[in-house]
């Protein structure tokens, strides 16, 4: 369960990606958005599968960058795993997903955004930030989506 002084948020996997990469789109906005929650006493948590997430998305090609040395993602990951609460996948995440499923239609790559909402139930943490608001927009009745940044 979520605890601390500050309310609980959950970051995206985008997020971590933005922020650690200076070419990336929203670099700036993704850095600001997690220091200024650290600075307010947020706590602020990632999932063993947005650490994965993160591996996987900077050891291929993006648009706004070539693949990242593994040895620097490693350090990274360990910095994060410093930095911010990890909740830890197993039984009550999975229960959560499942029951998650059962409530919200989800298929293919949404499993994984389904993941993440399960992970955050289970742990008791009920906002998210991220950049892609659309993708957990089926999930508003059971958390907060903050979204990085405003539309314009």
């Amino acid at each position: 369960m979520a605890i601390g002084g500050g309310e609980a948020l959950f970051l995206d996997t985008n997020l971590l990606v933005y922020a650690n990469v200076a070419s990336a789109p929203l670099h700036a906005d993704a850095l600001e958005a997690i220091r200024s929650r650290r600075r307010s006493g947020t706590e602020l948590w990632v999932s063993r599968q947005v650490l994965r997430e993160y591996l996987a998305a900077l050891t291929r090609p993006q648009t706004f960058t070539s693949p990242r040395p593994v040895a620097t993602l490693v350090e990274r990951v360990r910095y994060f795993e410093s930095r911010f609460r990890v909740a830890e996948d197993g039984p009550q995440v999975t229960a959560q997903l499942l029951a998650l499923m059962e409530q919200v239609p989800v298929g293919g790559k949404q499993v994984h955004d389904a993941n993440i909402v399960a992970t955050m139930l289970a742990h008791g943490i009920t906002r998210l930030l991220t950049a892609n608001q659309s993708d957990f927009a089926r999930f508003a009745n059971l958390i907060a989506v903050e979204p990085l940044a405003v539309p314009t």
